[in-house]
């Protein structure tokens, strides 16, 4: 198998690191060859706050992802998330010069420069711009601009950065495994290419991918990225807080929010009860069961509220034909769906597995939606643009200039 075909995809998360590795094809399809995995270490909130602890779990999950796939991984695409990542739309507009009318690719380059021509923060990188729509002469729908005629072009982008430095944290931690990072993708774009079909999109719909640190958003309006942010809660937090509100050691709760844990109210029998078994360093109890779901229900609450305050500050809501889709670890909890719906008014659907060939089980598991979702991203980016416009991106996000 020719080494060219191989895509691998890389999500450094703050539960798990995981590692899918697939055989992409020249119409489209793909084949999943393997998933590694190994649990994360070093990792807060979607961030790296331990670089050897981190790089020891990427190497451990690339050993497991090269064991399963008989592949040699030398490159990947890699997942970037973490709250300090936040987006804007903007407008680029370019005048054609005097004596010239057919629109050329560098006039949509020079729109996507000019729609990134705002001030960011000095600290700030640039992740994508993601194209909206297109104008010719105030004619909108255009989806393809060069060589048609016109006097001036308008494109609308969806414009994502984030801090330079965390960014660059993740990227060297992969460089020293050694790994070649063939891009970096913001984590809910990617889960976005395998959890939502283009129907989906025209139609409208809202894209949550919760995992352990992190809950990831991405909105689209008639097939357009309009809004996508994070927040910085996730599985874990639930966690902490069965720990905190029931006494017992983190793991225990782990455990008990896994197999025991629901986000419904009110279906527990008056006055039952989970029996805790004793182990080292821990004596064992009994826990009420409405107890437990009450923390899991009021913390996935909070965090749907907070989500629905982000969206609110645009008007898109309203627009979602396709409501919303859950993916991640932390939608396998029982009953989030509905909860979701109650709070964002939308219906809210768990992600399908999506139609792509290879390990069933990896598939079949929305833990790995962003790692497949990087290799789908992959092959469009590969079709859409050159190898030297990814490396110049990546360049501009290790220089130190102020990025405008």
């Amino acid at each position: 198998m020719s080494k060219e075909n191989i895509v691998v995809g890389l999500e450094i998360g703050t539960s798990k690191v995981c590692v899918a590795v697939a055989d992409v094809r020249p119409d489209g399809s793909m084949k999943v060859l393997g998933v590694g995995q190994s649990p994360s270490l070093g990792v807060r909130k979607g961030e790296i706050v331990h670089f050897e602890s981190v790089h020891k779990c990427v190497r451990d999950a690339i050993a497991d992802a090269e064991q399963k796939s008989d592949v040699s991984i030398r490159r990947a695409y890699v997942a970037i998330t973490g709250g300090h990542i936040t987006s804007f739309n903007n407008r680029g507009v370019v005048e054609l010069p005097e004596g010239r009318e057919e629109i050329e690719e560098d006039d949509l380059e020079e729109a996507k420069r000019n729609a990134r021509e705002v001030n960011i923060p000095s600290q700030n990188a640039f992740l994508h711009a993601i194209i909206q729509h297109y104008y010719v002469d105030g004619q909108d729908g255009v989806l393809t601009p060069v060589g048609m005629l016109g006097q001036k072009l308008e494109a609308d982008y969806h414009v994502v950065h984030g801090i330079r430095t965390r960014i660059q944290n993740t990227i060297r931690c992969v460089k020293d495994v050694p790994l070649e990072v063939q891009d970096v993708v913001f984590n809910s774009l990617a889960s976005a290419q395998v959890v939502v079909s283009q129907n989906q999109k025209n139609l409208g719909v809202l894209v949550i991918d919760m995992g352990g640190g992190t809950l990831d958003y991405l909105l689209y309006v008639d097939g357009a990225v309009k809004q996508s942010g994070v927040i910085a809660i996730g599985g874990d937090h639930l966690t902490s807080d069965i720990s905190l509100g029931l006494r017992i050691p983190l793991g225990r709760a782990e455990r008990l929010k896994i197999d025991e844990g629901s986000a419904v109210l009110g279906n527990s029998r008056p006055g039952e009860t989970i029996y805790l078994k004793p182990e080292p360093g821990f004596g064992g109890r009994e826990i009420e069961r409405e107890m437990l779901n009450r923390i899991i229900h009021d913390r996935l609450h909070e965090t749907f509220d907070l989500l629905k305050r982000q969206l609110a500050s645009e008007p898109h809501l309203r627009y979602l034909g396709a409501g919303a889709v859950l993916t991640g670890g932390c939608s396998l909890m029982h009953g989030i769906n509905h909860l979701a719906e109650e709070v964002l008014g939308l219906p809210v659907q768990p992600a399908q597995p999506p139609p792509l060939q290879g390990v069933t089980a990896a598939l079949a598991n929305p833990q790995l939606s962003t790692a497949l979702g990087l290799i789908k991203y992959a092959q469009f980016t590969q079709m859409e643009q050159p190898e030297p416009t990814v490396w110049s991106r990546l360049k501009g996000i290790f220089s130190r200039r102020r990025n405008r």
